[in-house]
Parts: structure tokens; sequence; C-alpha cells
């Protein structure tokens, strides 16, 4: 009796704390978002190991969006996309647009006005190669300090990266630190794999023109801008921070993109 007594005399002791994760699933061939997943069929390694998935929550949301347009000598084949992506803005959300090649240059800052972001884009020029990496890095690295909505960044490209000096990984480390989630889209896919760890390991996706094309019929921005909006906050037991090799799957029978976010 008296251990009893003693044991409830103990503080309640408060929970361990808890990891975020942003998830991003759409299925590979259509690339339509999986909205009704469960908390039980998602699988997190961190390096191997096993984490608890507590709690799993689809949490559409509005998105503020950094558009990084290719404007190197190649990168008038993507333009025609541009407005059709600056179409999609939903009222309360902003865009801003960066044009590169060997350099970044801002040229609208955030707006939620089409006409303004169209006009932005009319006169760029083009010339030079493609530093995709140098670009994302500049982009990411204080450009979303008055975001309000969750942070994504769209680089739209031809597909080429030039001779960047930054490399994927100070990319992805600044990316997580900022709490941005990237999805490429391009035309070619001689940077296919780049483009993809690029997104999985953000939260974000990848998207091929040329493979949109041949699998749905019309101007792809709404189905890219139905994808930044869809996503999952899963929350892991205890509040250890996450090492970069970090893979979420999902136990369904199919074929499903998945990448993930960690919120620092």
């Amino acid at each position: 009796m008296l251990r009893w007594m003693l044991l409830m005399a103990l503080p309640v002791l408060p929970a361990l704390g808890s990891t975020k994760l942003v998830v991003t699933v759409i299925e590979q061939k259509s690339g339509k978002p999986v909205t009704d997943l469960k908390a039980a069929e998602f699988t997190v390694l961190d390096d191997r190991t096993p984490r608890q998935v507590e709690d799993a929550q689809f949490a559409p949301s509005a998105i503020d969006v950094m558009l990084l347009l290719d404007t190197s000598s190649v990168g008038a084949t993507v333009r025609p996309l541009v407005d059709d992506l600056i179409g999609q803005l939903q009222a309360k959300e902003e865009m801003a647009i960066v044009s590169f090649h060997s350099a970044a240059d801002l040229i609208q800052d955030f707006t939620s006005s089409h006409d303004i972001l169209k006009r932005a884009v009319a006169g760029v020029k083009y010339g030079n190669e493609p530093h995709v990496l140098d670009a994302l890095y500049a982009a990411i690295d204080g450009g979303f300090e008055n975001a309000t909505f969750r942070r994504v960044l769209i680089v739209l490209t031809t597909g080429l990266e030039g001779d960047s000096r930054m490399n994927d990984k100070e990319v992805l480390r600044l990316a997580r630190r900022n709490a941005v989630s990237i999805y490429p889209v391009y035309l070619v896919g001689a940077e296919r794999s780049l483009f993809e760890t690029l997104a999985r390991q953000t939260g974000g996706a990848s998207f091929s023109l040329r493979d949109m094309h041949k699998s749905m019929s019309g101007p792809p921005g709404a189905r890219i801008f139905e994808v930044l909006r869809s996503h999952y906050d899963l929350t892991l037991g205890s509040n250890l921070s996450l090492g970069e090799k970090l893979r979420v799957e999902i136990q369904r029978p199919g074929k499903f993109l998945v990448s993930a976010l960690p919120l620092e």
C-alpha cells in the first residue's frame, strides 16, 4: 500500500515531444494526389531505422509560390506554360517570379495579381546556360521571409543544368531549414534523377511535361497546382531530429511517388 501511495504522489511527467513531416503522395502513372491514406499505411525510415507514425492528416492548404523561370538560351521553349501556371493562383495566394540563366534575378516580388505577374514575364530576355541549383539556392535563401502560407517553389525549366557552383546537398539542406518544398517542371529528362531527388527530399513532386502530355489532355497547370496544395501532416513519436537519409513509404498496392520534408 505504501509503495502505491508513493507512486501516486509522483508528478505526472510531460509526454515526449514529437517530430513533424510534410508528405506528398501521388500516383506514379496519373500524377494525381492520393488523399485517403491513414497513419498505419505510412512507414518512415530514418537511415533505415523505423520511426513510429503517430498521426497522419491530409491537409490541403493555400500556398505561397515562387516560380523560377528558365531564361537561358533554350528557355523560350517552356515560356508558353507560364500564363497557365499564373492562372491557377487562388485568392489570398501569392506568387513571386525569379528568372534564371547563369544568374538569378527577381523580376516580380510576391503578389496575388495575375496581371502584374504576366506583365513581369512579358519582357524577359534569354541567354547563357541554365544554372538550376544556383538559382534554387539564391531563391530559397531569404526568398520566403514574408510568406504566409505553405512555401512551395516551382522550377520551370527545359530540363538542362549548367555548371552551378552549388550542389544538390547544399540546396536540400537550405530547403529543409527554410521549410520550402521544391517542384521541378521540366521538358527533357537529362537531369530527371536530380529533379526527382530535389522533390522527394523536400516534400515536393517532379513533373515531366512530355509524360503529362501523354497521360492527360489540356494544359498541365491545374494538375500541378492540385498536387502543390495536397499534402499530409505526419506526426512521429519522439522529438529526435531526422537525418538526411530519410525515406517514407506507403503500404498500399500500386505505384506511388512519395516525398517528405521534415519541419525543423
